[in-house]
Formats: C-alpha cells, sequence, structure tokens
C-alpha cells in the first residue's frame, strides 16, 4: 500500500516527543516524572529508517515488578478499512461509521506492535514483526527499534507467539539463522496443529502453512507448545482467543495486583472492533467464532477495567475498553498508568 503521510519533518518529531513518554504503573509521582524525562530525551530523535511520520519507535512502563515495552515494527497505511474490516456491510455503511469517528472514509492506517516483557528474571518477546522481508516496505524494524530500548537479541529468553501469520512469525529469523539464538518459542498447541495439517499445506492456506514451516521447522527442539491457561513464564498466561486463526492465543501478564492483556489480533481496528464486534474480518479465518471472541474479550475487559495492547490498534497500541449499550469503545491510555499506584 502506498506511503500517505504528509507530516513535515518539524511535525514529525513533535508527534515522537508528545507520544512516547515512559509511563509508569505503581511508581510514585517523582519516579514517574523521572521516568518519563529520560523516555523524551532518549526517544524524540528520529534515524533515517523511520520514514513514517506515526513511526517512533518504542514506549515503556512497568507492572508491578514487571516491565513491558510495546516496539513498533512498523506502519502501513492505505486503502480501507473496508473491505478488510466490515467485509460484510457495504463500504458507504463503513465510510460512515469512519466519518462519525472523525476519520477517513476511505483511507487507514495499519499498526504492527510487537511486545517485550521483562518479568521473574525471564525476557519475552511476544510476536516477531515481519522481520528482513518486510523492509521493503518500511516495516521490520523490530530488531533496530529493540537495540534502541536496550535489549539485544541475545537477551529474549522466550518468544510467545499469539499466532502463526506472517506478520507475527516473519522476524524468527535473519540471514537463515535464528534472529534470538538464546530464545526457546512458545506457541499454541491448536495452531501449530492446524498450520502443520494437510488441510493448511493443501488448501487456500497453503502460503502461510509454507511460512510456518521455513520460519518455525528448524525450532522444533526449542519449541513448546501450550492450551488455554497455560504458563509461558510465572506471571504470564496463555488464554484462548479462537477465530483471527484456529489456535490465536491471548496473554495475560501480572504482577502484584496489576494486569495487562496482550490481545494479538482480537481487536485488529480501534473503530470497527469495538463499536461493530460483529461485522466480519477478512483475515479470520472463522468469522463468526472471531466475533463472538471480540464480544467475550471485551465484555471481560469492559467489566474488569483491566487495560489490553493490541498487535494492530495504533501505536502503542495501549487502551481500555468501555461498553456503550450493546457494543464497546476503545479508550486509549493517556496518563492512566502514570498516575495509578
Amino acid at each position: 500500500m502506498p506511503n500517505t503521510g504528509r507530516f513535515n519533518r518539524r511535525e514529525a518529531i513533535m508527534v515522537a516527543a508528545g507520544g512516547l513518554a515512559a509511563t509508569s504503573l505503581g511508581l510514585g509521582s517523582a519516579a514517574a516524572q523521572n521516568s518519563v524525562a529520560g523516555a523524551a530525551r532518549s526517544e524524540t530523535s528520529m534515524t533515517s529508517e523511520d520514514t513514517h511520520p506515526l513511526a517512533p519507535g518504542w514506549h515503556r512502563f512497568t507492572l508491578g515488578d514487571a516491565r513491558v515495552t510495546v516496539i513498533l515494527d512498523g506502519v502501513r497505511p492505505g486503502e480501507g478499512p473496508h473491505p478488510t474490516f466490515g467485509e460484510n456491510q457495504s463500504a458507504e455503511a463503513v465510510g460512515d461509521l469512519m466519518a462519525a469517528n472523525r476519520l477517513p472514509r476511505d483511507r487507514f492506517v495499519n499498526f504492527f506492535n510487537v511486545v517485550i516483557v521483562e518479568t521473574g528474571g525471564q525476557t519475552v518477546l511476544v510476536d516477531t514483526g515481519f522481520g528482513e522481508g518486510g523492509r521493503a516496505n518500511g516495516m521490520g524494524l523490530l530488531r533496530q527499534r529493540m537495540q534502541a530500548a536496550g535489549f539485544q537479541p541475545d537477551d529474549i529468553n522466550v518468544i510467545a507467539l499469539t499466532h502463526l501469520h506472517g506478520d507475527h512469525i516473519g522476524g524468527l529469523t535473519e540471514d537463515g539463522a535464528s534472529a534470538f539464538p538464546n530464545a526457546s518459542i512458545v506457541v499454541g498447541r491448536q495452531e501449530m496443529e492446524f498450520w502443520t495439517s494437510d488441510e493448511a499445506k493443501n488448501g487456500p492456506r497453503a502460503e502461510n502453512a509454507k511460512a510456518v514451516e521455513t520460519k518455525l521447522g528448524p525450532f522444533k527442539d526449542k519449541t513448546r507448545l501450550v492450551e488455554d491457561g497455560g504458563e509461558i513464564v510465572p506471571g504470564m498466561v496463555a488464554r484462548a482467543a479462537f477465530g483471527h486463526t484456529p489456535g490465536m492465543l491471548c496473554f495475560e501478564v501480572g504482577s502484584g495486583d496489576k494486569t495487562v492483556v496482550l490481545t494479538a489480533d482480537t481487536f485488529s481496528q480501534f473503530v470497527v472492533s469495538f463499536q461493530k464486534p460483529d461485522w466480519h474480518v477478512r483475515f479470520d479465518q472463522d468469522k463468526e467464532a472471531a466475533a463472538e471472541t471480540r464480544r467475550r474479550w471485551a465484555t471481560k475487559l469492559a467489566e474488569s477495567g483491566t487495560p489490553l495492547i493490541g498487535y494492530h490498534l495504533p501505536f502503542p497500541g495501549i487502551g481500555y475498553v468501555q461498553a456503550e449499550g450493546d457494543a464497546f469503545r476503545f479508550v486509549p491510555e493517556t496518563y492512566q498508568t502514570l498516575v495509578s499506584g
């Protein structure tokens, strides 16, 4: 899709400075202010690879004794959101919904938010972005940005994969070798069983099945399968979110009395997914199951007030769900984590 960014250099730097302060959950105000100041100093510069004004790089907050860093693997502006979102609706209906939310009727931006969780002495990478295959299109920036955020590839102990689509597994390898040589891999049992099945290999999803074989096959001995409720590392649990793919998982990350849910592609457009959770999404494999999953998780998050991080939501993808009648609304995180304690 074409790049339609229209900000100038000065505006882009202002976006980076204003949108990327590190936040702190459960810290006193002085410590939190120091954290924000340090983040603002370190993250306002834009490298030559940052070719889009909505690509400032990384965002960090603490969750009890855990630390969570969101890294923007890339952005993809283009036409839409119809028919990718609201596939079973008219373009006019989707355009009307966008306009009602002060968004363009026929243009949107997709985001790719990878998460690193540091908890219990483990450093867990949740999904891997596009990797080297996405760099020609301005994506696959995880490795350079995680290094800017203070991580080296060797620091990753565990890679937890929400599901096995290409934009989540592409970064597993680099130049034909493991991109994270010290990491074991955790993936959902149902997800792995589907993508290695004859059905997947010989059906309309054969190309993705081949990518799974290429990216995960060499690491079979380092891969562990989990099911709903399975522990990734202490303080991080897998939860079923089936529908988008046969075995997609969300991850609940908890420390003390604080929790955040990494919702993967459950909510992949910040207006449609919440305000019209029953509308079909083109990339959902089982559309009705995916809609049920959206409603179930939206209800749970709205009732509990638990924050979420969405892989495709506007960077850094952190926010809350608010119930509105028979639907919901996404409320982006602003300063809640900064003053919560």
